[in-house]
């Protein structure tokens, strides 16, 4: 048995150890007493809150009982928000308005992130800027475009189409430096994330290296953000793999040791089943893989010899929310599976067990067809994701489907959100307030079954590795996407303004697309040419500093530091390509 059964094992027994405490309440009327008593002093030390209508209300929403076996289901099968299992919520206290706490106001981080990267790095670093007047607080997450995704400069052969097309082009450490320019790196108030996997290594390094350059080597280990860099997500659904899956493996473990050791604030690796569902995964197998590849993730970091409890906690998991009745609970349940797995197949302490999850609303639910109902759409799906109580949220723009995202629908996209978190009283004066239905309750156990019948599946092909050799997770997310949009097309499944109360008569609408001129293309490889031309004498001795690092087995990551001073993109990833090879799928 791999480790993924060992996880079904654990699970399975944590399950009954639950069961077993609620039939202990019916036969021992002293321990029943006492959870009487520990469930009215967690009652008592609740504070309430006087909303502006004048009413008060608890800040936390617990079940109305006083019956032992409930209160017993309740506190060791779900547990209060930042206990075991984390069922309710990672963290104690989330999207609560400031409250005062003793003598000091507490405020919990926003959790709006909004997504970028369109252009050049100056026109995406434009667009933060924009966004941030629609923040508390600054957490940039940062797309690129095609070319940056597979490793290729801007210069490559056939790209030029391509450049700052759907995502920023970032071919040098100088276009690192005006993506982020007049950003605070280093703050703790401050933090980016990229969206970037085979040659994330890279792009990290680059990033590392604009923040030393500006605030100087201390800045390091105050870096705060998160780097996408799953690999095997990429081998299952999306393909942005550049190197043959092993050497990337080692490229992403070298970062992951290097992140673990230097930048305590950075997560090396957020687990993305987001890509999954784009690619048409059901919520259950987007959910069942993600997780499976994060404890596969841990079985092969602990195999280089990391310790569990260092890198455990500093792992991120991106997940998708659309419509399907699933996600009514989906995150909480990935959040109880991961802290058992964690716990009690790998023996990881309560930092590691975190479930930390960031979600984007549906990419894939967003129709052209009468657009505008994508508004809708994406306001359903981030109730949902806070319901299930997300560390960090993205709301798509309701024009995505035929454009990169203009600054009116994403300002909305951020109102959206807005909305929720500090107009609505849903979620800022009441921890739980929407959690706990008996609906919600019958969900978990069904999607809890499904995914750890998955588990069983991978665990019978050997594991996360064999079945993803065996294009096992490729296959079912390539036949869940057919049977979806058979759905569509037969009706089974409603898409309002598509398949059901379209309007014959209505006329596609004008719309601006953005796109980036001939002459930005046209300047972003003059910037790399000229870049280019400076660092030839240094390009090449960095390049072969780096190919003995490979060769010796050093930790590639932290020399890829120094690289980037000198080298592209594109020649950092050739050189590597002629050292482990390129990955070429399996047939």
């Amino acid at each position: 048995m791999n480790s993924l059964g060992r996880v079904v094992e654990v699970v399975e027994a944590f399950n009954r150890s639950v069961e077993a405490q609620v039939k202990r309440t019916r036969r021992d009327a002293r321990f029943a007493s006492e959870l009487r008593r520990r469930w009215r002093r967690i009652q008592a030390q609740i504070p309430e809150i006087e909303i502006p209508t004048g009413l008060k209300f608890p800040r936390l929403a617990l079940p109305p009982t006083d019956e032992p076996a409930e209160i017993a289901r309740y506190l060791f099968g779900e547990g209060l928000p930042g206990e075991f299992p984390f069922v309710n919520g990672t963290y104690r206290e989330m999207y609560l308005e400031k409250a005062e706490s003793g003598k000091q106001k507490t405020e919990i981080e926003e959790p709006t992130r909004l997504f970028a990267g369109l252009g050049l790095a100056e026109d995406t670093n434009k667009r933060f800027h924009y966004l941030t007047h629609h923040q508390r607080t600054i957490r940039l997450s940062t797309a690129f475009d095609g070319p940056t995704l597979y490793g290729l400069d801007s210069d490559a052969d056939g790209v030029f189409g391509k450049v700052g097309e759907g995502g920023v082009a970032i071919d040098t450490i100088e276009d690192m430096e005006r993506l982020y320019a007049n950003f605070p790196l280093g703050n703790e108030h401050f933090s980016v994330s990229m969206t970037i996997n085979g040659p994330a290594p890279i792009l990290l390094a680059m990033y590392v290296a604009v923040a030393r350059h500006r605030f100087g080597p201390r800045v390091i280990p105050k870096l705060r953000g998160t780097v996408q860099a799953d690999i095997l997500k990429e081998v299952q659904a999306q393909n942005e793999i550049i190197f043959p899956l092993d050497a990337s493996l080692r490229f992403l473990r070298d970062m992951v040791e290097f992140t673990t050791k230097y930048m305590p604030r950075w997560y090396p690796i957020s687990i993305s089943g987001y890509h999954m569902a784009e690619a048409g995964a059901t919520p259950v197998q987007q959910a069942a893989y993600t997780l499976s590849n994060g404890f596969a993730y841990v079985e092969m970091f602990r195999a280089r010899g990391l310790d569990v409890n260092r890198f455990g906690p500093r792992l991120s998991f991106f997940l998708d929310c659309a419509l399907d009745l699933e996600y009514l609970a989906l995150a909480r349940v990935c959040r109880k599976l991961w802290a058992v797995g964690m716990r009690d197949a790998f023996g990881a302490g309560e930092r590691a067990q975190l479930f930390k999850l960031h979600t984007q609303t549906s990419g894939r639910s967003l129709i052209t067809s009468e657009f505008k109902n994508n508004l809708t759409r994406t306001a359903a799906e981030l109730l949902l994701a806070y319901a299930n109580a997300t560390n960090s949220c993205h709301s798509n723009s309701a024009d995505e489907p035929f454009t990169t995202p203009s600054e009116e629908y994403v300002r909305l996209a951020a109102h959206a959100q807005a909305i929720l978190l500090e107009e609505s009283g849903s979620f800022k004066f009441m921890m739980n307030a929407l959690s706990g239905s008996p609906g919600m309750k019958i969900v978990e156990r069904v999607v809890e079954r499904a995914m750890l019948e998955e588990f069983h599946q991978l665990d019978e092909l050997g594991g996360v590795l064999a079945a993803t050799e065996l294009r096992y997770q490729r296959s079912q997310i390539q036949a869940a996407a057919h049977r979806y949009e058979q759905q569509i097309n037969d009706g089974t499944r409603p898409v309002i303004g598509l398949n059901r109360y379209h309007s014959a008569a209505t006329e596609s609408p004008a719309v601006n697309v953005v796109r980036t001129s001939r002459e930005k293309k046209q300047r972003q490889l003059d910037r790399l040419e000229k870049f280019k031309r400076r660092h030839r004498s240094q390009s090449e001795r960095a390049l072969d500093q780096l190919a003995k690092v490979v060769e010796r087995g050093g930790n590639v990551f932290a020399e890829l530091i120094d690289t980037v001073e000198h080298c592209s993109l594109g020649q950092i990833t050739a050189r590597l390509a002629d050292l482990v090879g390129r990955y070429r799928p399996t047939l």
